[in-house]
């Protein structure tokens, strides 16, 4: 027996050791390729050209904390996770550079929406007065890359490559069949003038209502009627034109006509696109690129100064509580709030919101900060993809807000939802309840049976009041009669360029113009950014 625990201590140490090994093995491979790949050890030098690469899924702000790598199955690699704010200040840094020469975008696709591409767009359209080139390449545009694409001096493609134009559409998924086949009933609440409000319609509908239908297709004509206004401007084609070939698909499948039509200015390989960079960068043999990433890290200060303007990021849903970088918390973001208005060196604040909304507390916690912070300080509001419901609710109490042309904003509306599976547990999978109960409506909130007509009648008086109040804060802080904005209200989503028509935004533009704004609001001719919530 002895010899058998000394035999398994054994086993069990050189497996433990082998496995610590292993471990401190990957740290060090970690670490190494942190440090032979990190973005602070580029350095730029004359002729070198910024390279944006915008094919993957890009955060309002760019996370600090993460690692930024990927195992591929044989080594890692690192993975760009550059956010709006650094892509933004990197051209704006860019522009003033004696080091770059120019940017090269390659696109295919662009994991962001509409309003932050135009943000994009207008950025590098600055940045193009600076008398430095432009260049796009790609194998396949999609309609998205092409967009942003159109801005450039000139657009490069594959010869046997594909341009993806053909208009916009949204399709939403029903579930109101599906669950009357499982025996679900949702139980749904809002307002009865809240028609616009279509978050909840595929549990009760089969497909759009006509309020629905009329509002998407608003929207869209809107969106997209901008899409071809800004394309049109940048390539000098007929809005027509574009409408077109988006309706009979030939340009999607024929590189040449996409030429012929001035969507592109050369069908070349990548070899010859390296030689035309080559040439236009003046970097002799080897091209000097620099990517977005590293960028960031060594570009030249956009922003200086003793005094601050705050950016403070309000980016997902919004919930009671704690959040993160992909969600709204109130207590972190009532925080973040707070610190920048108690700040002394902070003159001024920016908030930027990409939400479409969540709990209606949440937001009022967080809009009262807004309220308190305002009284202070200039407190400006830039709206970024959507600023919707909740989002728009924690804008209303600023004093003034920005919005791009295709931001989503409005859906000013409420509902609640309490699912009943009493059907589909008793019925479908054989489970039943009991219970006890101390007081009348101790089982309020239960999943296993539906709402007594009471509850329901609780919750309807619930959500009534609520839209009540948001309506009411709505008139009181954009200067509305509160008829006005029920009638623009009732859920109902409207494009940035519309909601200015209407008085929900008081301008259009970007980051840019919003910390603009803020600046010269607080009478500042120099001034430093400083960040909300800390990362």
């Amino acid at each position: 027996m002895k010899s058998f625990f000394k035999t398994f201590l054994a086993s069990f140490l050189g497996s433990a050791a082998l496995l610590l090994v292993l471990f401190l093995t990957l740290i060090l491979y970690l670490i190494t390729s942190i440090i032979f790949s990190s973005d602070t050890a580029v350095n730029t030098k004359p002729g070198t050209i910024l390279y944006m690469n915008l094919n993957y899924e890009i955060p309002e702000r760019t996370n600090s904390n993460e690692l930024g790598l990927i195992f591929t199955g044989s080594s890692f690699k690192t993975i760009d996770n550059t956010g709006m704010n650094d892509i933004l200040n990197n051209i704006k840094a860019a522009a003033i550079d004696p080091n770059i020469s120019g940017i090269f975008l390659e696109l295919s696709s662009i994991g962001t929406s509409t309003a932050n591409i135009e943000e994009i767009r207008d950025q590098l359209i600055d940045f193009k007065q600076s008398g430095k080139f432009v260049i796009s390449y790609s194998e396949a545009y999609e309609q998205s890359a092409y967009y942003l694409a159109s801005v450039s001096d000139k657009i490069y493609m594959l010869p046997d490559g594909i341009l993806d134009i053909h208009g916009m559409a949204s399709q939403n998924i029903f579930y109101k069949n599906l669950f009357e086949k499982l025996d679900i009933e949702m139980q749904i609440i809002r307002p009865e003038n809240n028609k616009f409000k279509s978050a909840v319609e595929p549990y009760f509908l089969d497909k759009m209502s006509d309020a629905n239908r009329e509002q998407t297709s608003v929207l869209l004509q809107s969106m997209w009627d901008q899409i071809c206004l800004d394309i049109s401007e940048s390539r000098n084609i007929s809005v027509e034109t574009i409408n077109k070939f988006a309706d009979d698909l030939t340009l999607m499948f024929d590189s040449n006509l996409a030429l012929e039509n001035n969507f592109i200015d050369g069908l070349i390989y990548r070899d010859e696109l390296i030689e035309r960079l080559k040439q236009l960068s003046n970097s002799g043999d080897k091209i000097n690129l620099i990517k977005n990433a590293q960028y960031a890290n060594v570009r030249p200060d956009v922003y200086f100064g003793s005094d601050k303007i705050a950016v403070i990021y309000a980016s997902g849903q919004i919930f009671d509580g704690e959040g993160d970088d992909t969600s709204i918390g109130s207590e972190p973001l009532s925080k973040a709030i707070r610190a920048a208005r108690n700040d002394k060196k902070v003159k001024a604040i920016v908030m930027r919101v990409n939400s479409p909304g969540g709990s209606a507390v949440a937001s009022e916690v967080i809009r009262r900060e807004v309220e308190l912070a305002a009284k202070d300080k200039p407190f400006i509001v830039s709206m970024g993809n959507y600023a919707a419901s909740g989002g728009y609710w924690i804008s209303s109490s600023s004093d003034y807000i920005f919005a791009d042309p295709n931001t989503l904003t409005g859906s000013i509306g409420v509902f609640g939802t309490m699912p009943n599976l009493k059907g589909f547990l008793n019925d479908k999978i054989g489970l039943t309840f009991d219970e006890v109960k101390t007081n009348e409506n101790s089982d309020f909130g239960s999943l296993t049976k539906p709402m007594t007509p009471y509850q329901l009648a609780m919750m309807q008086k619930h959500v009534t009041s609520t839209y009540n109040d948001f309506i009411t804060l709505v008139a009181d802080t954009r200067n509305l009669s509160k008829t006005f904005v029920d009638s623009i209200g009732q859920g109902r989503v409207w494009s940035g360029k519309d909601a200015l028509k209407i008085g929900l935004v008081d301008e259009l533009g970007g980051m840019e113009s919003a910390i603009a704004y803020a600046a010269e609001q607080a009478n500042l001719s120099s001034y430093s950014i400083k960040e909300f919530p800390k990362q």
